[in-house]
């Protein structure tokens, strides 16, 4: 479902919605300020970096910390902001492959040991 959206800002807006709660609720729930938070789902302002300003406003959107939706919410906030997620980052046998993940997203093919060793981690999650 998150696939969808183009950004954090729709994602957001979409939550919201769905919740049926307008922006006024909803920044007074996640202490947040109206403007920022209209911003943010325009497209005018990137979505904070900060993770418990993130969490604050998954948990005041009723996200269940560890969901679909959680993850979706977090890993969009960091793609519009062109970082790679820190959980993912925080694998350092993942951050090894992220070159051949690169190139393959380029078009480009990974060596056959590069294959490999993704194989493998996948095989293992």
């Amino acid at each position: 479902m998150s696939n969808e959206f183009k950004s954090f800002g729709d994602f957001l807006k979409h939550l919201r919605k769905k919740k049926k709660v307008t922006l006024r609720e909803f920044c007074l729930k996640a202490s947040a300020d109206p403007a920022n938070i209209s911003r943010i789902e325009r497209g005018a302002m990137p979505p904070p970096q900060d993770p418990d300003i993130l969490e604050r406003y998954a948990e005041a959107l009723g996200i269940t910390k560890g969901s679909n939706d959680w993850y979706a919410f977090f890993d969009l906030a960091a793609a519009n902001r062109g970082i790679i997620p820190k959980d993912i980052m925080s694998d350092p046998e993942v951050v090894r492959m992220l070159p051949a993940f690169f190139r393959t997203l380029r078009g480009q093919k990974p060596t056959e040991e590069e294959m490999r060793k993704l194989a493998a981690k996948i095989k293992k999650s």
